[in-house]
């Protein structure tokens, strides 16, 4: 191989090596775009699959407040008020409770579900801690319980074993509001 040659074959590959960087920038540049695609996707499923569990969440605790609030009655206790979605922000703590009934010595904490897991029943005593931090709960009597749509068999038998109430949906209790009803 003569000189010249050997360096037509560089200025080849010199040439090659150029166009194989700029490819490999066009695929590195696809490749970032596709990503943050693909990740605004995911964001966005993520988002919709959580507004439909907090949808449900939603009708659970609708139906259980509206259920409740005709007759403030839990386990043969009578209450006088029915609070919900009460926030607790004291000592850096930070909870909420979904629905509350109270009379003048007793509260009851219902935490709602739509489909109830074994695990909520870990998450009850820490509730009761927080309400007891609430100045006018503290020298109460709180009972606390669980609600749900869905309620596995297992979920409901640990729950009343460790001393709390249990409400779960039965039958079709609707409630009609009717303002200038027409006939077509």
């Amino acid at each position: 191989m003569v000189d010249q040659e050997l360096r037509d074959l560089m200025n080849d590959l010199i040439k090659s090596q150029v166009k194989t960087d700029e490819q490999l920038k066009m695929t590195d540049e696809q490749l970032k775009r596709s990503s943050e695609e693909f990740n605004k996707r995911i964001k966005k499923i993520s988002e919709l699959v959580g507004n439909i569990g907090n949808n449900q969440g939603d009708v659970a605790e609708e139906y259980f407040v509206n259920s409740l609030k005709d007759s403030l009655k839990v386990a043969n206790m009578n209450f006088d008020l029915l609070l919900k979605n009460v926030g607790l922000n004291v000592k850096d703590i930070r909870d909420e409770f979904d629905i509350l009934l109270v009379n003048g010595n007793s509260v009851a904490l219902i935490e709602v579900k739509y489909k109830v897991h074994p695990n909520i029943l870990e998450t009850l005593p820490k509730k009761i801690e927080h309400l007891k931090l609430m100045p006018q709960y503290k020298n109460y009597k709180i009972y606390a319980g669980i609600a749900g749509f869905f309620i596995p068999d297992e979920v409901i038998e640990e729950a009343t074993k460790r001393g709390y109430f249990v409400l779960q949906r039965k039958g079709d209790i609707i409630q009609t509001f009717v303002n200038n009803l027409k006939a077509a």
